[in-house]
């Protein structure tokens, strides 16, 4: 392990999730420090692209959520700036960060994902609010799924059991983005899958499972102590987990990802999963996913995220 890399971790910037980045920023800090490595932590502002210039670092690890994390335009300036770091590309990074299209990534993949529709506000007020969500209802059925096209957190989520409660599911969900994925809700297990590539190709670490208290995995449940409970590994069967983690590094390489990705997956009664979005700058909280993953593997967290700084520095040299 080289000890000498001088790493920057990026964390906070200015969208919804600004606490949570922050919480796995510092996480993230302290497990490269405890592997003697060396780290800073940075919030993604003004002040960022002057020092990144005048000193750059070996490799940046991007503990950003929500846009600025991963809608790839970060990435795309550290490219700029000849400044490696782990994660994917730009291009890939985009086309995660929207839902509907990596959806038709996947579905064009063979990888199963739940039927949808995406609706832009301009689109839905123009065509007529009413109509639109009576056919929509009609043609993907109940329960829905409604989420932001374009977000993380379960925020601006809502599952829809009542055709009467859809029109305001849409207005919450239109607070976070302009655009709202409508997709067929599919009951069963809630599991997130990390994927990490060490070098050696990309690996699934076990399978978690989530247990939300009031039954929808939002942000209240995400990061507020006792909504929800996590099994690692998942209750499986050995044979579905094994599909699941096929499934899951499937859509990692369908979508171009590389190093480190929580692909979040709904398994239903007869052991099929359903792929629902792909997270290229997965949580690294108490509470998230990929650490519980991580030590469910066996693995050091420490060592792992200084193994991908290493990758992302010689991919940089």
């Amino acid at each position: 392990m080289n000890t000498d890399l001088r790493v920057l971790v990026l964390a906070g910037g200015l969208s919804y999730e600004r606490d949570v980045s922050l919480k796995s920023g510092r996480r993230v800090l302290d497990a490269l420090r405890g592997a003697d490595i060396q780290a800073d932590l940075r919030d993604a502002d003004v002040s960022l692209l002057p020092a990144v210039q005048a000193d750059p670092p070996d490799a940046v690890v991007i503990a950003l959520h929500g846009a600025t994390g991963e809608d790839g335009s970060l990435r795309g300036v550290l490219d700029l700036c000849d400044v490696p770091y782990v994660g994917c590309d730009a291009r890939s990074a985009r086309l995660a960060w929207d839902k509907p299209s990596a959806k038709a990534v996947l579905r064009e993949a063979g990888i199963p994902t739940p039927d949808w529709v995406a609706l832009p506000h301009d689109r839905f007020s123009e065509l007529g609010a009413v109509a639109v969500l009576d056919r929509i209802a009609d043609r993907l059925g109940l329960p829905l799924m409604v989420k932001p096209a374009q977000g993380g957190s379960g925020l601006g989520a809502a599952v829809v059991r009542d055709a009467t409660a859809l029109p305001a599911a849409m207005v919450g969900c239109f607070a976070y983005d302009s655009t709202a994925l409508v997709e067929r809700y599919v009951a069963g297990m809630d599991v997130a899958v990390s994927v990490v590539d060490q070098g050696e190709g990309p690996q699934a670490l076990p399978a978690v499972e989530i247990v939300p208290r009031n039954g929808v995995y939002d942000y209240a449940a995400r990061y507020t102590a006792g909504l929800t409970t996590w099994h690692a590994p998942a209750r499986l069967d050995p044979d579905v987990a094994a599909v699941v983690a096929k499934t899951a590094i499937a859509a990692h390489s369908a979508l171009g990802l590389r190093d480190l990705s929580r692909v979040d997956l709904i398994v239903d009664p007869e052991g099929q999963p359903h792929v629902l979005e792909v997270n290229v700058s997965p949580g690294m909280t108490e509470t998230s996913l990929l650490p519980l993953a991580v030590q469910a593997a066996g693995l050091d967290f420490g060592r792992l995220l200084a193994t991908l700084v290493e990758q992302a520095a010689r991919r940089g040299s």
